[in-house]
């Protein structure tokens, strides 16, 4: 473990934009979150604004409330990676408090002048975990993962920030809590953020070493480790216009069972109000007919439904395509583990 980590999420800690704060507030290996900054919503437990359960992490309105710190940890997941103009001060403030700053934004903050100014002044350090390693560092394709033993699921979604890492994340915990060696191997910069020991951060390297680099990831976490199961993060969705994604995975992981996420009450892409989401059907159909893995069971993302509504949602989609379906944060991932130990 890192150390104590306050995470700036201001402004956006209730939307689709704080979702990098979402995963850290309900689970991380890397840091101790003593707080979330996020004003507007400050006096509140973090895990009841999101979940409905505290955890016992304050919503605080200023970096003094969270004194105990070494960390500053950017939340924010805005389009486009960049961190907004009204949170600069704050990263500022925070490392003229001492504050380390670790950032999984698109936008470099160690390559601003004046942010790497007060980090050296104040001996500091900004980790940009988002920039592309050295590509002498890096892996091509070698056609090793054939012969990793474990077994691999995918988790894959309809859509953008839909709770695909969330879904990995609980349904690893579940595994190994009935017994089954599991490990998560991570594609994202909030899965770094949460201490994955295993994994690659996607979107930060060069196209044509990224199949390479997961296959590399998987074969070491193969020999390492030997887990009976890895959960593979799925990044963006296959259709989506501006974030497609998935395609690598499917291709150089070659699991053989995916999850597919889903969120029943969305009509449009995350961010795209004119492009209507490609129903679960045609996801599963390209996902087995292009690369030949099962689609094993769905994992239902509840925004926008009530208790109810997350009832029926499962109901309608487990009789339309007869596998097993829930709601992993409210319902428990107990059908996900089982469709996977099935496998």
């Amino acid at each position: 473990m890192d150390g104590r980590a306050v995470v700036l999420c201001e402004g956006c800690f209730d939307s689709d934009n704080g979702k990098t704060a979402h995963g850290l507030v309900r689970h991380t290996e890397r840091y101790e979150v003593v707080a979330v900054l996020d004003s507007r919503l400050a006096g509140q437990d973090s895990g009841e604004c999101l979940d409905g359960v505290p955890n016992g992490i304050p919503l605080i309105a200023a970096l003094d409330e969270a004194a105990s710190a070494q960390y500053l940890v950017i939340g924010l997941a805005p389009e486009g990676g960049q961190l907004p103009g009204e949170c600069r001060e704050i990263v500022k403030q925070a490392m003229r408090s001492g504050l380390n700053v670790d950032s999984g934004l698109h936008e470099f903050l160690s390559d601003d002048a004046e942010l790497a100014s007060i980090a050296r002044t104040n001996n500091v350090t900004i980790r940009d975990i988002r920039k592309p390693p050295p590509r002498r560092d890096l892996h091509f394709f070698s056609g090793d993962i054939a012969r990793v033993k474990s077994k691999r699921i995918a988790v894959l979604g309809t859509d953008c920030a839909l709770g695909k890492r969330t879904t990995a994340v609980l349904l690893v915990a579940a595994l190994r809590a009935c017994g089954t060696s599991a490990e998560l191997i991570g594609t994202g910069q909030t899965s770094w953020l949460q201490g994955v020991r295993y994994g690659i951060l996607l979107d930060s390297i060069v196209n044509d070493f990224v199949g390479g680099e997961l296959e590399h990831a998987i074969v070491t976490a193969d020999r390492n480790a030997a887990p009976d199961v890895m959960i593979i993060e799925g990044q963006a969705c296959l259709t989506h216009p501006a974030g497609s994604g998935g395609f690598e995975i499917l291709g150089s992981a070659r699991p053989q069972g995916v999850i597919l996420q889903h969120a029943p009450a969305r009509r449009t892409y995350s961010g795209y109000d004119d492009f209507p989401i490609a129903p679960p059907e045609a996801h599963i159909q390209a996902i087995e007919q292009l690369f030949g893995a099962r689609v094993i069971a769905i994992g239902v993302n509840s925004e926008g439904l009530t208790a109810d509504g997350i009832a029926a949602a499962v109901a309608e989609l487990e009789h339309k395509h007869g596998i097993p379906c829930c709601d992993p944060l409210t319902q428990g991932p107990q059908k996900l583990v089982d469709a996977v130990t099935a496998l």
